[in-house]
């Protein structure tokens, strides 16, 4: 039986209190990145959603999707409470996962 990676649950806003895009994903540097650069056509690419906001560790990619289909029934408010926990100026996450190493 083969081990399940670990995966995140991930917010990225194109500034502070502006628009959210709510993600999961195995490899969170990359997929940071390639919302930052617009190499994924769509939602976040179309509205500048591009800085890594909040994310969150989970043992397998399942259960991080299945925190990112919980939080997607979220009002706004929590999730901005959820940013704001940690992360109150709502600062670019993704430079210090560069500059330290992927969490």
């Amino acid at each position: 039986m083969r081990e399940e990676a670990g995966g995140w649950a991930y917010l990225l806003a194109s500034k502070r209190f502006g628009t959210l895009y709510l993600g999961s994903t195995r490899d969170l540097v990359k997929r940071a990145y390639e919302h930052r650069e617009g190499l994924l056509g769509g939602f976040t690419r179309k509205y500048g959603v591009k800085l890594l906001v909040w994310y969150e560790a989970f043992d397998s990619v399942a259960a991080a999707y299945a925190r990112e289909q919980q939080m997607k029934k979220w009002k706004r408010d929590w999730k901005i409470a959820l940013i704001e926990e940690k992360n109150l100026y709502w600062e670019d996450l993704y430079p210090a996962l560069i500059r330290f190493g992927a969490p």
